[in-house]
């Protein structure tokens, strides 16, 4: 097989992934909630990293939510601009979407007390808005929660890599 070929395989096998993740949804759409979960991601995985500051010793995620401290929570919010509690880390959620019966309603939870923890701070204006384009409730998700936690459960084997 020439790498020409090798190529197109590859693309088609890749595009079928796609596919079959996406399952109903639109094209579009599915493009907003891969970005959107990678954005997410990538600034609960920065939260974490900012938390931890390379002390291998800290790990953000294994804390129970009670544990943080109101002030550690400000100082967090006023250099970071946001504050993610622990159980809010997509690791967290990704790591238990499998069996999470309301993963889409509590993702939009989430990303609702992302963009709050900034309400009152400079960063309001910036974080505020930040998922509006990621509506883990949209009805062309499916119908009922149900439905629309089967999807979210179908893009979390795609998380975990």
């Amino acid at each position: 097989m020439t790498s020409t070929q090798q190529r197109a395989e590859l693309q088609r096998q890749i595009w079928q992934i796609a596919n079959d993740v996406r399952g109903s949804v639109d094209g579009w759409d599915f493009k907003q909630y891969v970005l959107g979960t990678l954005f997410y991601r990538f600034i609960s995985e920065n939260f974490a990293s900012y938390v931890e500051a390379d002390d291998d010793s800290i790990d953000y995620a294994a804390y129970a939510d009670s544990d943080i401290p109101e002030d550690f929570k400000e100082d967090a919010i006023k250099t970071k601009g946001y504050f993610i509690y622990p159980s809010q880390l997509f690791a967290n959620v990704a790591a238990s979407a499998s069996t999470n019966e309301s993963l889409n309603t509590d993702l939009a939870a989430i990303f609702t007390a992302i963009e709050s923890s900034a309400n009152g701070y400079p960063s309001e204006r910036d974080i505020k808005g930040l998922f509006a384009d990621f509506d883990t409730t949209s009805n062309r998700l499916g119908n009922t929660v149900k439905d629309k936690t089967y999807v979210w459960r179908r893009y979390s084997k795609a998380w975990q890599g």
